[in-house]
């Protein structure tokens, strides 16, 4: 059959149904009636934000927990309860979401970057130590797309150079470690509980945990306005530190303790269905679907696999392979996708380094200059080379096996057609992704104005 992208029949119906997630019961509907029928909208001490914290302690085992209005915010108060500040270093892998690494810059901290092991895309273990520094404070491991990372390495490394361990698990609730629950396997942890992770809320939320509690006490404060507020004492409104109003909602409390008593029962069934797609892609000459250490679980918040043109037999470069797919899949019906195109040191942020205005935090008399290099970071660009995602609703638990046959078939009839695969390959204006993503006119020009007016703002 000829390709669709060629003028051919999509090789993907159109009228398959998919289901979204989160899935919604009866039960979350009914969370969210409970919290109108309170007429208790908010507060950090509000019963089901409370109920939520001591019912996600209970499931990972760790002894604190702190709900917050976002992962973002998770990992913010990780920073700073760890005691994180100007000067400071934080080891983040090179390939994760960008707000891995602005949670360090939000306390004035300077992230360092290391390079990821390119089976599981977390950070490399074997490159962590080449880049402390006297100045490192912790090591940030990413659960990145819901794979957990080498914690026994990257926890006896920090060990050994007396360093925390900050665990990024925001794509990761549910998985596992050798056992142990995301949530528990560094010092401190932040997740995310936004409705497309996959332990999902009602809306925007996070969770820190900890079993410290000096670092519980310091990321409590930076929660609530840097305040010590106390369940039945006056509310004294006098700042103890920095601190924010990073308090989640109570909807999203209410729909979070719903959807985690089927958590577990959720990620079981996407992970079988992951595995059956897995193994109809392995079967495919030039596809890699992604690698599952044995000792560890994936929540799979995101499917990703990899190309090889050479498996394929194909005289192509990985990435103009990757870009011919994903346009000929798409033509197929078959939603893939890229989501990062870039190493994080490689966004304009990092690129610039204007950060708050005049350079700051580098440029703070208590820290120093930091080059951020995307060519230090060889395997993230050939991971990004060689990725795409697969929408993730084909792993969603009500999804049936026939959608997902039909799914495969779609895949076979392209490697059935890789003559055509390469000719239109060959034919691509195909560049790197992250040269594309940093040399657009438009985009240089807003940062040019963006940072002339932080320094302006910051010189009056």
């Amino acid at each position: 059959m000829k390709l669709a992208i060629n003028g051919g029949q999509k090789g993907f119906p159109e009228n398959v149904k998919l289901y979204d997630w989160p899935i919604v019961t009866e039960e979350d509907i009914a969370a969210f009636h409970r919290v109108i029928d309170s007429r208790d909208f908010w507060g950090k001490d509000n019963p089901e934000v409370m109920a939520l914290e001591k019912e996600y302690a209970e499931y990972t085992g760790m002894k604190h927990c702190l709900a917050v209005n976002s992962g973002t915010a998770a990992m913010h108060v990780c920073v700073a309860g760890i005691g994180c500040g100007p000067g400071d270093e934080v080891l983040v892998p090179s390939l994760t979401f960008l707000a891995s690494a602005t949670a360090v810059l939000h306390h004035n901290a300077i992230p360092v970057f290391v390079d990821i092991d390119p089976q599981t895309f977390n950070i490399d273990p074997s490159k962590i130590e080449e880049k402390i520094t006297d100045r490192t404070k912790a090591i940030m491991a990413v659960d990145y797309h819901g794979l957990p990372a080498d914690y026994d390495d990257i926890r006896a490394i920090a060990k050994k150079h007396g360093l925390i361990v900050i665990e990024d698990g925001a794509q990761a609730g549910g998985a596992t470690y050798k056992g142990n629950k995301v949530g528990t396997l560094g010092d401190v942890c932040g997740a995310s509980i936004m409705p497309l992770k996959p332990f999902p809320s009602g809306g925007e939320g996070g969770l820190f945990t900890t079993n410290n509690e000096g670092y519980r006490d310091l990321a409590d404060m930076v929660r609530m306005f840097g305040e010590i507020v106390t369940k039945g004492k006056e509310r004294e409104y006098n700042a103890y530190s920095m601190g924010w109003n990073y308090r989640i909602s109570p909807f999203s409390a209410a729909m979070a303790r719903s959807q985690l008593k089927r958590l577990d029962d959720y990620l079981k069934t996407r992970r079988e269905k992951a595995a059956y797609i897995s193994k109809g892609l392995s079967e495919l000459g030039g596809l890699i679907p992604p690698h599952i250490p044995q000792d560890r679980t994936h929540s799979y918040y995101i499917y990703y696999f990899k190309v090889d043109p050479e498996a394929a037999g194909l005289d192509i470069s990985p990435g103009r392979f990757r870009q011919a797919l994903q346009d000929i899949l798409r033509a197929e019906g078959v939603p893939v996708k890229i989501s990062q195109r870039t190493p994080i040191p490689g966004q304009t942020l990092f690129r610039v380094k204007k950060g708050y205005g005049k350079g700051c935090p580098w440029t703070c008399r208590y820290s120093h200059d930091v080059s951020y290099n995307i060519e230090d970071y060889p395997a993230t660009l050939d991971v990004l080379d060689r990725s795409l995602a697969l929408d993730v609703r084909f792993i969603n638990p009500l999804t049936s096996k026939d959608v997902q046959d039909k799914l495969l078939d779609a895949f076979r009839k392209v490697f059935d057609n890789l003559d055509e695969v390469a000719a239109y390959a060959k034919k691509l204006e195909y560049v790197p992704l992250w040269e594309s993503f940093s040399d657009l006119p438009p985009k240089e020009r807003i940062v040019e104005f963006v940072a002339d007016n932080l320094d302006r703002r910051f010189q009056k």
